[in-house]
């Protein structure tokens, strides 16, 4: 199997991604990108900041600290940098494959008695070490991508998704088996409401509404639960419209070795995912992802990792 695709549509032009639409239109694609990633891109910090017990303020952090990453890494990934990026349509995203090991770390070390801080210190420190392994393995998995068919790859796709549906669970059920009313029926009717909403307008669809059918799915629930008295939006009216993103917010990162063995498997694991969405990609927009394409794209999403761990986030993928 040759790991390249040839392009199919050459009828505007050499190289089409690269026309530049007017700029309103640029403004309303832009816009649908980010609705498009943006409950995937803002999950995992939820996520991390629930396990944690952060206070709503560090939580809100998190997330700025996340899109403002996301916003870098994707710049890098589709501008590129100095032999970096895949220069194709690309957004970045924290990678939900590292939800796993980085709540195991949470649970460690809330074992031992560390503190949040020192805990997500230890999770920068695996993130960082994780990125640049990412960045160093990039020219050498890149030449691998003849072993890994699309069987391959959607299995991996297949576990990720496997193995984070304890997590869907339990925020269906009401967030941790700890929490107050764990399992209630309200809950879980909420949660099925939630899912019905995305399944129909993923079935019925078209178009726009079709491609966020789960950001409006977790709109409606939105609106559900605050008619229903579940969410309260003072601290949304008293939070700052801007913020600085601090790097290092929580302390200089502790290098781990446990930790950032695990994190390494993890972006092996994203790197795989990346190449076949890369290869994908390539043969929409007619410019096929070769070898020297795809290690340009594994060295950003190495590269991406490296700057969520500067920034107080986690490590980055290639959103598909």
């Amino acid at each position: 199997m040759s790991n390249t695709i040839e392009p199919t549509d050459t009828a505007m032009g050499p190289d089409p991604i690269d026309a530049v639409p007017p700029p309103q239109q640029l403004l309303v694609l832009g816009f649908q990108h980010v609705l498009v990633m943006y409950a995937g891109a803002v999950a995992v910090p939820l996520i991390i900041g629930r396990a944690l017990k952060l206070s709503p303020e560090q939580v809100a952090m998190l997330v700025s600290a996340d899109l403002f990453a996301c916003g870098l890494a994707t710049l890098v990934q589709t501008l590129g940098l100095f032999g970096i990026g895949i220069r194709l349509p690309v957004m970045m995203g924290v990678t939900f494959a590292s939800v796993a090991p980085m709540l195991a770390m949470i649970a460690a070390g809330q074992s031992a008695g560390a503190s949040s801080s020192s805990t997500l210190q230890v999770i920068y420190g695996a993130v960082i070490a994780a990125g640049v392994f990412g960045f160093l393995a990039a020219g050498f998995i890149g030449r691998l991508v003849r072993l890994f068919p699309p069987l391959v790859t959607g299995t991996v796709i297949l576990v990720i998704g496997i193995s984070l549906m304890r997590i869907g669970v339990d925020w269906a059920a009401g967030g941790q088996s700890s929490a107050p009313n764990y399992g209630a029926p309200m809950h879980l009717g909420i949660a099925l409401f939630v899912l019905m909403v995305i399944l129909g307008l993923t079935r019925f669809a078209k178009g726009f509404v079709g491609h966020i059918a789960i950001l409006l799915g977790l709109g409606a629930g939105a609106v559900l639960a605050s008619a229903l008295g579940l969410m309260h939006f003072e601290r949304v009216a008293a939070a700052p419209w801007f913020g600085l993103i601090r790097p290092l917010a929580f302390g200089v990162p502790v290098f781990e070795p446990a930790s950032i063995l695990n994190l390494c498997l993890v972006m092996l694991v994203v790197m795989i995912e990346s190449m076949g969405m890369f290869l994908a990609i390539g043969r929409m927009t007619g410019r096929p992802a070769d070898q020297k394409a795809l290690i340009r794209g594994l060295r950003a999403d190495g590269l991406g990792a490296v700057i969520g761990g500067l920034f107080n986030t986690f490590p980055y993928t290639s959103f598909s």
